[in-house]
């Protein structure tokens, strides 16, 4: 049962995960969208385990038009028009409209989209982060993933969302709800974003923010490790924090920060188009195949209405979590990176750098290519083939047909 903000300390229900530190917010996320972080995006019809953060209080002004950080649970119910279908669905290209061979192009066209992966795999899921920054490092081995199956987890990969969520509890509880339909799923991320947007202006950090929004002509998730905003008056853009836990306490290759770097250029990308108010309502119904007017669960509205912005439907949802990041201000263009080593937690380096916007578009064009079946997917470069020595998929990867296997 979750406490409002005034209410005296008292003993949780069973269900709630509690932790030492007192009136810590309350977030509510499905339990293996912890454990894999943003691949709980592809979440159907189940019961979830999730987090929910502690609203504060707020009282929205009674003009609807005014904005101000006091606002960001504006109690609108705004009706936001749904679009048209885009991608295979949309109207002919003009220069397929020329006869047969317009036509014979058109459907070659269709083939490949239909046989790319993004349709295979990802077709009502959207790409997540992770999907970008596993083909950065190998194209071939996501390939070889989606295929054949991911590898199985290990003890570093567990060590590392073990420390993930020791991170998260020391600002958020743990409280199970159950999800009666894909459309109550989805309400939770977004309950979690608008609940950890509130708490990053109020308290100046969250974490394991979840997003959602349209990219380069897709949809795109993604999970922020760690949001922080500076405590001076004077600056009030936030800054992206992604941290990495290592096996061993040495920083990693230049390989693996590159990598590390495009994963929160990415974050920053997705962030900066959802304050925007970038974010078409319409096709995200219609991409994820959802009804926005679906009454939501009794719980889930239950727990809306106590964090301050009552919603009945899907649609309501969307109407808070667009107000909200128009709220928000764009991240930092300097993004930092942190290093810590598994066994004692131990800071083993920082990575402080700039957004690159155009080094990024050139990594989502090719990424893209790669997903769209535009292209072959490549290896990792001759310089980088050390990465074959930790890959599953090694003896059936054509580039290391005439190689040793690794030792």
């Amino acid at each position: 049962m979750t406490k409002s903000p005034t209410d005296s300390p008292s003993t949780q229900d069973t269900t709630t995960r509690t932790c030492s530190t007192p009136d810590i917010p309350i977030e509510i996320i499905p339990d293996e969208e912890m454990a894999l972080i943003e691949a709980a995006f592809a979440s159907a019809t189940r019961t979830i385990s999730s987090l929910t953060r502690f609203q504060r209080n707020i009282t929205a002004p009674p003009n609807d038009n005014i904005r101000s950080i006091k606002s960001i649970t504006l109690l609108s119910k705004k009706r936001i028009s749904r679009c048209s279908r885009t991608g295979s669905d949309s109207v002919a290209d003009i220069e397929d409209s020329g006869g047969d061979d317009g036509l014979t192009q058109k459907k070659k066209k269709q083939n490949r989209v239909h046989g790319s992966l993004l349709h295979k795999f990802r077709r009502k899921r959207g790409l997540s982060v992770t999907d970008i920054t596993a083909g950065e490092w190998c194209e071939k081995q996501m390939e070889f993933t989606l295929n054949l199956g991911r590898a199985k987890s290990n003890k570093a990969m567990e060590a590392g969302i073990a420390r993930h969520a020791a991170l998260e509890e020391e600002v958020v509880k743990k409280v199970k709800i159950h999800a009666a339909s894909v459309e109550d799923t989805w309400a939770v991320k977004f309950m979690n974003f608008i609940l950890g947007a509130n708490q990053l202006l109020f308290d100046g950090l969250t974490r394991e923010l979840p997003l959602v929004s349209f990219e380069e002509g897709l949809w795109m998730v993604g999970v922020i490790d760690e949001i922080r905003m500076p405590v001076t008056e004077t600056e009030r853009y936030p800054t992206l924090v992604d941290t990495k836990t290592r096996a061993r306490a040495k920083l990693p290759t230049e390989a693996q920060q590159r990598n590390g770097r495009l994963q929160l250029m990415c974050y920053k990308r997705l962030w900066d188009n959802l304050v925007a108010d970038k974010f078409p309502s319409g096709q995200f119904f219609d991409f994820f195949a959802l009804n926005p007017h679906v009454v939501l669960s009794d719980e889930i509205r239950e727990h809306t209405a106590k964090s301050g912005f009552p919603a009945d439907t899907l649609n309501d949802l969307v109407a808070y979590y667009r107000n909200t990041c128009c709220m928000l201000p764009p991240a930092q263009d300097q993004l930092l990176l942190r290093y810590e080593y598994q066994e004692d937690q131990s800071l083993i380096g920082e990575d402080q750098f700039a957004y690159d916007a155009d080094w990024l578009n050139n990594q989502l064009k090719s990424c893209l290519e790669f997903w769209r079946g535009e292209r072959e997917p490549s290896y990792a470069a001759e310089e980088e083939r050390w990465k074959c020595n930790f890959c599953s998929f090694y003896s059936q990867c054509p580039a290391n047909s005439k190689l040793d296997p690794p030792s």
